[in-house]
């Protein structure tokens, strides 16, 4: 009897087996390369700052605003459809909370013209309402905002008693997240001793521009 051995067939059989590996393996790494890669573009997205432009120094003589002559005047300018903007909003809560009755704010909302009567009635208009002393506003066509020199949803101005502007900037550490950060660090130093290291930071939102969802 003879017997046949069948070892020269062993590695044509691995073969495919070897390939489907390869292909497998490659497979995961270009997903793996499509995740880190997303994931480093979130970030960076994240940590990207809002480009601001050069507030008045001196409050603005036409604005319609009142301004207190008894305490600094803080201003905020948001916009209705931004989500970035509930940090900001959060954030906010939080700063009136630690200066009650040392601080006028007021929230401006911008609406563009020739959108629904409710465009602007969404979750952070209502979230802005629920803050204690916050006078929330329609901001029609970014009249305000253009007085303000204000371009981006977030954007906020310290003014003083005397009408002097004493900060500009955000209150988020980053787009979209709460947390410690150095514009209402710097907020809370200027009202509470009159000073700061900066009187400025880090802008993050949407731009006040955009017009969003429902506009013409």
């Amino acid at each position: 009897m003879t017997f046949i051995s069948d070892s020269n067939a062993a590695p044509s059989e691995a073969r495919p087996s070897a390939r489907a590996k390869w292909a497998w393996w490659t497979i995961v790494a270009a997903w793996l390369i499509v995740v880190i890669g997303g994931m480093f573009g979130v970030i960076r997205y994240s940590n990207t700052s809002s480009a601001v432009d050069v507030a008045p120094p001196e409050w603005p003589a036409a604005s319609h605003l009142s301004r207190s002559p008894h305490q600094p005047t803080l201003v905020m300018f948001a916009h209705p459809h931004c989500p970035c903007t509930r940090a900001s909003i959060a954030e906010l809560s939080k700063l009136a909370a630690r200066l009650p009755d040392k601080l006028a704010v007021h929230v401006l909302f911008m609406r563009p013209s020739g959108v629904d009567e409710r465009w602007q009635e969404t979750d952070l208009l209502r979230r802005a309402r629920e803050i204690r002393g916050v006078v929330t506003q329609i901001d029609d066509d970014g009249s305000e905002a253009l007085l303000f020199h204000a371009n981006t949803s977030g954007e906020t101005l310290l003014y003083g008693k005397d009408g002097r502007l004493l900060f500009h900037g955000g209150l988020t550490p980053s787009r979209g997240h709460e947390g410690d950060n150095l514009g209402l660090t710097r907020v809370v130093s200027l009202v509470t001793t009159g000073a700061s290291d900066k009187p400025e930071s880090a802008v993050y939102g949407c731009s006040l521009l955009d017009a969003g969802p429902g506009a013409p």
